[in-house]
């Protein structure tokens, strides 16, 4: 298992810089999503923090907190991440995420997850249960495009002779050396 904060930090890494465009609301939404589909894929939480049901969807409440500061506004980028902390079927899942959810925005992500049955059956500022995201996520990664699309990054990473999970505090600025400030 891995932290929200390194999950986070991936994630912000993943965005393009030149947009800037993931707030603290998009943020929660994405890491709400990866928790899902690595609980239905994998069996298992990718992180141990909560996730609780909040008025604009699913929030990480510590997450929350150490992004607040921004407020509605976008987060900077952070200078660096230890891709070492991720297995491959994490880092996999976590790609597959930015694929199908990157493209939106936080409040179209918000509007989402309050279609979803994990937020609508767990009542204001209680805890999403696990069993509930597994339950409902499996449901979604039974879909052909899902399936194929985690073959299809697996395959990368297989032909690219990149094995994760013997990476040793690989900084993503070694791999992707844009300037990130």
């Amino acid at each position: 298992m891995v932290s929200t904060d390194i999950v986070a930090k991936y994630l912000l890494h993943l965005s393009d810089p030149e947009d800037g465009n993931i707030t603290n609301l998009k943020l929660q939404k994405l890491c709400y999503y990866a928790q899902g589909y690595h609980l239905a894929v994998e069996g298992e939480p990718l992180f141990e923090e909560t996730i609780e049901a909040w008025d604009h969807g699913p929030v990480v409440p510590e997450l929350y907190r150490e992004y607040r500061r921004y407020g509605s506004g976008p987060i900077d980028f952070p200078a660096s991440l230890d891709l070492g902390e991720f297995t491959a079927e994490q880092l996999t899942i976590l790609d597959e995420v930015w694929e199908n959810y990157g493209q939106y925005t936080g409040w179209k992500l918000r509007d989402m997850t309050h279609d979803e049955r994990p937020w609508k059956e767990t009542p204001n500022l209680s805890t999403i249960s696990h069993d509930l995201m597994r339950e409902y996520f499996e449901t979604t990664t039974e879909s052909e495009d899902f399936q194929d699309a985690l073959l299809t990054i697996a395959a990368g990473l297989d032909a690219a002779n990149i094995d994760i999970d013997e990476l040793e505090k690989i900084q993503l600025s070694d791999i992707c050396p844009q300037e990130r400030s």
